[in-house]
């Protein structure tokens, strides 16, 4: 600790280096470089995670979107080109064979396939737009933001049939002025009265969905449109814990004994995987902080290398002074102390000058990437990432300070004092 707060101490570490100012100066670069891209690349790295992380904020990262085409292989008596129905009672079967799925949404649409959207009216105003008949489990799948004082689909809705509906925020600025509050107002859809219980707001990303979809309960789009028992396709949420890939070819399988389609059928059900998609976005981001680590400690240490080598070259320069300090009475661990040091100070600086100019180019790449449509967001780096490298930058620098110290204490001081 003496040797730390030496003035002399630091005279003769900062001596050292202005006698090997290129040396010092091409090795502190090494160092410098290696935790710069280490800081870089995760950072980076963290940045496409928390991109994609916000664009999927709104919906259940491990959830799948089923739906039905035509078949492609006769079975059962059937021909080819024959589109399989989903039903309401293919959810109670799903659930009870499926024991991973959390949460399913069966769901209908009027107008985004059929090309006739339903025309809906509000006094001397009119529009036309999409109506999805769904259930109030399909926000535990795709969360619905609703402007203050609203609210989405809820059971007694479903149970009861209720015509009460929820719109979206341009479907508002269609039918609505702008002082107008439309929640309780009635609005005509397809010729039937709506109560308007809510005004969602439209997040881009989750879907197919736009900001002027209006959502009203399944029972009542069946009783609207005459769709019976039928359902559109099906979101499906599977437990935290489950494969979503597995839990995804379970659907496809238990759906095709429903419906009598072949098993080797790849064709009659169409699928949306969200989680497997996900996940490997997941995996993307992490390979590359694993590959920033990777590269950035093995260019560390090459630079932590560098400045071992150029301490024992210093060492040797230094052969007569320090023999005069053995003479003198210096000890062992005092030289040992001075050497290693300077090697722990060389890797220290170099490595905040690359955790400064790191966090500089994190700050540009955030600043370039505002208000883009891919998704990335924040790129920064923990600062316990930071201090775990600062950490291994300390003990590489120690290790490595160990090698010329023990050099400079093997010098005994009446060969020193002989050198020329």
């Amino acid at each position: 600790m003496k040797l730390l707060f030496s003035r002399d101490t630091w005279q003769e570490i900062f001596g050292s280096i202005r006698k090997n100012k290129g040396r010092t100066v091409i090795t502190v670069i090494g160092v410098l470089w290696g935790i710069f891209i280490y800081i870089t690349l995760s950072g980076a790295a963290k940045g496409l995670n928390n991109g994609f992380t916000l664009e999927f904020q709104d919906m259940a990262t491990n959830s799948m979107f089923v739906w039905s085409n035509q078949t492609s292989v006769p079975y059962a008596g059937f021909k080819t080109g024959r589109r399989p129905q989903f039903k309401i009672s293919d959810v109670e079967q799903l659930k009870t064979k499926i024991p991973q799925i959390e949460f399913i949404a069966p769901r209908n649409v009027k107008g985004m396939w059929d090309g006739s959207p339903a025309k809906v009216v509000y006094g001397q105003k009119d529009g036309s737009y999409n109506v999805y008949g769904d259930f109030p489990s399909l926000v535990k799948i795709a969360a619905k933001k609703i402007f203050d004082g609203g609210r989405f689909l809820n059971e007694e809705d479903i149970n009861l049939s209720r015509k009460v509906c929820v719109i979206g925020e341009r479907t508002q600025t269609d039918l609505f002025d702008k002082e107008d509050d439309p929640l309780g107002k009635y609005i005509r859809v397809d010729g039937s009265y709506f109560k308007v219980i809510g005004v969602h707001k439209f997040e881009p990303g989750g879907g197919f969905e736009s900001d002027s979809d209006i959502y009203i309960p399944f029972t009542t789009f069946r009783k609207l449109y005459n769709s019976g028992e039928n359902v559109g396709w099906f979101a499906i949420a599977a437990y935290d814990d489950a494969n979503v890939t597995q839990v995804e070819a379970d659907v496809k399988n238990t759906l095709k004994k429903i419906h009598q389609i072949a098993p080797e059928d790849d064709r009659a059900l169409g699928s949306f995987n969200l989680g497997e998609m996900f996940n490997r976005i997941m995996g993307f981001a992490n390979g590359m902080t694993f590959l920033s680590l990777v590269v950035g400690v093995a260019t560390i240490l090459a630079g932590v290398i560098g400045i071992g080598n150029i301490l024992l070259i210093s060492v040797k320069e230094r052969t007569k002074e320090l023999g005069i300090r053995r003479a003198l009475g210096a000890t062992p661990g005092e030289v040992r102390g001075l050497i290693l040091l300077e090697s722990v100070f060389l890797t220290l600086v170099a490595g905040m000058m690359g955790i400064v100019l790191g966090a500089f180019v994190l700050f540009g790449i955030n600043a370039a990437t505002q208000g883009l449509e891919f998704p990335y967001s924040n790129p920064t780096v923990p600062i316990s990432f930071v201090l775990g490298a600062l950490a291994i930058m300390v003990v590489l620098g120690t290790l490595i300070g160990l090698i010329p110290a023990q050099r400079a204490v093997s010098i005994k001081p009446i060969d020193a004092l002989r050198e020329e």
